[in-house]
């Protein structure tokens, strides 16, 4: 009889991810560290992921279980594309559709007192408008406009909601974004200033390389001596 393997606690973890709409589509955007408990292990890792031509993910919390994750949304994805092919279904599935289902996957894996250890964000475009919603290793789900995990729902969601404006746009989005990533830099010891953006707009998903974010630390006392 094999043990029973569960997630009693995270190992390998990513702290926030920030999402935000703006006129033509949403923007996600998360850093690139994977924290070893207290180490600052893994300094390249991708949190935000396709899933379908128009929708992505992007996970806070244990990395292993968002590789599970994303595996578990590729398959249906395979499984709805075979279904579609045999005239059974009209078309791959919709963000809405994805984020619903993934809300049933954690809450059902919660009930085996096996959860994924994350909080997930689904943000896609379908049916001429964007769509975007959190759900947590309880399966709560919800929608918003603005949304943040990890540090992020302390440091950068009251941020984000003193700057959003309904239709903004792109570039205001991608400045509001920036300055809450700064702040979550100074502030949250398991970040990096290594950043990926991710676009989703009518014309499909747009996943940048890393960009580094520019931080002036020479307003530090210490850098003189007064501390």
């Amino acid at each position: 009889m094999q043990p029973k393997k569960k997630t009693l606690r995270p190992i390998v973890t990513g702290s926030s991810v920030l999402g935000i709409k703006y006129k033509d589509g949403v923007i996600l955007a998360s850093d690139t560290l994977g924290s070893y408990g207290s180490l600052a292990r893994f300094r390249d890792i991708r949190r935000i992921v396709p899933i379908t031509k128009h929708t992505v993910i992007g996970g806070t919390g244990e990395f292993s279980d968002f590789q599970e994750i994303t595996k578990i949304l590729r398959q249906k994805i395979i499984e709805n594309q075979e279904l579609v092919e045999s005239g059974k279904e009209e078309d791959e599935l919709l963000p809405s559709e994805i984020h619903s289902y993934l809300s049933r996957v954690l809450y059902g894996r919660r009930n085996k007192f096996n959860p994924l250890w994350n909080d997930v964000v689904v943000a896609g475009f379908e049916k001429g408008k964007v769509h975007m919603g959190t759900v947590d290793l309880w399966g709560s789900y919800f929608e918003d406009d603005i949304i943040a995990t990890g540090y992020g729902t302390y440091f950068a969601l009251p941020l984000m909601r003193k700057a959003y404006k309904k239709d903004m746009e792109r570039d205001k989005a991608l400045e509001v974004l920036r300055d809450c990533l700064t702040v979550l830099f100074y502030r949250d010891c398991r970040t990096i200033n290594r950043y990926v953006f991710a676009e989703i707009t009518k014309e499909g998903v747009n996943i940048t390389e890393p960009v580094e974010i520019e931080t002036k630390w020479e307003i530090a006392d210490w850098q003189e001596g007064k501390l």
